[in-house]
């Protein structure tokens, strides 16, 4: 908890940053918003165009709007930086190193990809080159949640979410090892995902996917929901929540095979919305599912687009996609808001 008080918007305050890119008057677009149910209609109004706020990003992932401070915080994963973006005036950096604090090389991927704001206001980063769930607080730097399982380094925590009880479900996929699968400091045999208690305990909920990655939690906070981004099998699962946080047996939710012809990449990140619908990176573009697995539309990027948020007045998505930051604003508010 914030002991002395001191908020996350006070830190950035007090943070020198570079700024990168200088708003524009008018947002280029690009994509379209594609619909395959009338309920999308109701989601995002026609017309509605998908904004580029910024670009030359190397990898924009992991998103996350900060409430008090009216800004977004985003990493780019490749050059070891979490970005702020604040309307009127644009992209900062924001935090360098993010992800990995040790001598020369490590690998591509070796900066922070997820974020989130705990009720604390705390800044949670899953790193990859640390191979931790890290926290950050004002004048005292980072400190480690969680490193390992049972004594064994996780490979490279990729995404997480935060329940309301403060418990951090956290995916561990091998996307940020050196040699990912062949490398040999890796410890671990699969690609968990787990639970992250109070007490700083961890729990493993599940190895039964090979490339765990976006997660995400119902608004009733009843159903963990995981995104899996394998090639042979892209998908999103949804495992029902315990009342002690654990997971039990999950089923399928959503099946991407039969969309992949809409764009690039497979199921990455995910956020729900208050009326339980899952926004779903993969494929090109943002899909849109309903909480019983339909596929309602997409918000097509036409880019490898890997992550997104709420943020604003909660309506509105920010997207990271490949080397951009785009927004579009929606009918419906996130989970949260």
């Amino acid at each position: 908890m914030f002991s002395k008080s001191i908020s996350l918007l006070a830190a950035i305050i007090a943070i020198p940053s570079f700024l990168i890119a200088q708003d524009s008057v008018n947002f280029p677009s690009i994509g379209e918003v594609l619909r395959f149910d009338d309920k999308m209609d109701m989601l995002v109004a026609d017309g509605v165009e998908i904004e580029v706020l910024s670009s030359g990003f190397a990898w924009s992932e992991g998103p996350v709007w900060v409430k008090e401070g009216n800004f977004l915080l985003f990493s780019d994963v490749h050059r070891n930086k979490v970005i702020k973006w604040t309307e009127g005036i644009g992209a900062e950096i924001f935090l360098e190193p993010s992800g990995f604090t040790g001598i020369g090389h490590y690998s591509r991927g070796l900066g922070s990809n997820g974020l989130a704001i705990d009720s604390a206001g705390r800044l949670i980063s899953c790193e990859h080159g640390d191979r931790r769930i890290s926290s950050m607080t004002f004048n005292e730097g980072k400190v480690t949640l969680a490193d390992n399982y049972n004594g064994k380094r996780f490979n490279s925590p990729n995404d997480l979410v935060i329940s309301k009880e403060g418990r951090i479900y956290f995916t561990d996929p091998i996307y940020g090892l050196p040699l990912r699968w062949d490398d040999p400091t890796r410890e671990l045999d699969y690609a968990g995902v787990f639970l992250l208690g109070q007490d700083g305990s961890v729990s493993l909920l599940t190895k039964e996917l090979k490339y765990p990655n976006g997660v995400e939690l119902s608004p009733d906070e009843k159903t963990l929901y995981v995104a899996q981004s394998d090639p042979d099998n892209p998908i999103v699962m949804a495992y029902p929540i315990e009342k002690d946080g654990t997971t039990g047996k999950g089923k399928l939710l959503f099946d991407a095979k039969p969309h992949s012809h809409l764009g690039g990449g497979n199921p990455d990140g995910l956020k729900v919305d208050q009326n339980g619908n899952l926004w779903i990176t993969g494929m090109g573009g943002v899909m849109v599912v309903s909480s019983k697995g339909r596929f309602l539309g997409q918000i097509s990027t036409g880019e490898l687009t890997a992550n997104c948020a709420w943020g604003g007045d909660g309506s509105v998505l920010y997207i990271t996609a490949d080397t951009y930051l785009c927004r579009i604003q929606t009918q419906v508010k996130g989970r949260g808001f």
